[in-house]
Formats: structure tokens, C-alpha cells, sequence
């Protein structure tokens, strides 16, 4: 399920959507910012996977709710890997979410396209936040 944050509060359509338990997985892109609210919408035994950092890199973390609901942390970027474990990566992407791209089962949401010579447009775009999906460049 997706959650527009712009329209809706997505706290309360995560405790809504899960009847209060909350959700088994987090992948967080903002980082410092939710860190708080995501341990808070985490179900027991759930795990918050923080992947960015656009929301800061710094929060105070109250240890308690991790330990009475068993959570797992991990932090994780492609910067800090080695080539060979880029490389494993991208081998399993190629065999997993490759197909289902293929297939059309897992399809990105497209918010616009620009020509190439309009990229100032979509750079003001993108920096508007006006959008919810991703930009593209045209090269045709």
C-alpha cells in the first residue's frame, strides 16, 4: 500500500491499514527525521531498514521500544560496498527484479518526462516537490 504523505498523515493510515499492529518492514529513505515515528509504526519483531539520509543523519533514539518489540535496525548504502559486492548485487537484481520488471509486475510511477534541453523545468520540479514519481530526461 502506498501512502501519499502530502494528503494524508501516513502514521495514521499505517496504525489504520495494520488494525494497530503496525507493519514488519520499514524502508526508510529520510532517515533522522522518522527515525522516532518508525519504531513507533514497526509491528513486534518488525524491522526498519534505513537506506537515506535526506532527513538528517542525527536523533536522539530511545532504546526501550526496540527491546520490547525485538526490532531490527540495519543501515545500508551501495557507497560503502566493495566492487565485487556491487557487482553481486546487481547479478541478483538481474535475476530477481529484472523478470518482474519484464513482465510488467513491478512497474515505476512515471510523474513526468522533459525533453533533455528542458532539464531546468525538471530540475524546478523536482526541487517544487510537487511531484510523486520520478522525472525523466528524454534523450529522443
Amino acid at each position: 500500500v502506498a501512502v501519499n504523505y502530502r494528503e494524508h498523515d501516513f502514521a495514521e493510515a499505517i496504525v489504520q491499514l495494520s488494525d494497530g499492529k503496525g507493519v514488519d518492514v520499514i524502508l526508510d529513505i529520510v532517515g533522522a527525521n522518522y527515525l522516532e515515528q518508525n519504531l513507533r509504526l514497526l509491528a513486534n519483531d518488525g524491522r526498519l531498514v534505513i537506506i537515506g539520509m535526506m532527513g538528517g543523519i542525527s536523533a536522539t533514539l530511545n532504546l526501550m521500544p526496540i527491546m520490547l518489540k525485538r526490532l531490527q535496525i540495519t543501515g545500508s548504502t551501495l557507497r560503502a560496498r566493495s566492487s565485487a559486492q556491487k557487482a553481486a548485487i546487481a547479478e541478483q537484481l538481474h535475476a530477481r527484479v529484472w523478470p518482474a520488471l519484464a513482465a510488467g509486475r513491478c512497474l515505476p510511477v512515471i510523474d513526468q518526462v522533459f525533453a533533455l534541453e528542458h532539464v531546468a523545468n525538471a530540475h524546478r520540479h523536482l526541487e517544487s516537490g510537487d511531484g510523486m514519481g520520478k522525472v525523466v530526461l528524454s534523450l529522443v
